[in-house]
């Protein structure tokens, strides 16, 4: 089974986005991320992928919408972080 497709939505200069950038890097997960801080077409799909969301980082692994930042570092403390990268 192929892992995943991991999306990112970040701003520029967010302290949030970065430490969920680095668990991921840390990790060696391949991520696509979309800054949106200018706004435009990506803001918008972020928005239509998450209708609630007003902050960044926003994450999604394959269909699975994780949340923020501290969603993605609780999913990694409750073992459940791995399992959903690999496809699980």
């Amino acid at each position: 089974m192929a892992s995943p497709e991991v999306v990112i939505y970040t701003k520029f200069g967010c302290g949030f986005c970065f430490r969920a950038k680095r668990l991921l890097d840390h990790k060696g997960v391949e991520y696509t991320e979309h800054d949106i801080t200018m706004g435009g077409p990506k803001r918008d799909e972020m928005l239509a992928r998450a209708p609630m969301a007003r902050t960044v980082p926003q994450i999604f692994i394959g269909e699975t919408y994780v949340g923020g930042s501290d969603d993605l570092h609780a999913l990694d403390a409750a073992g459940k972080l791995d399992p959903l990268l690999a496809g699980g």
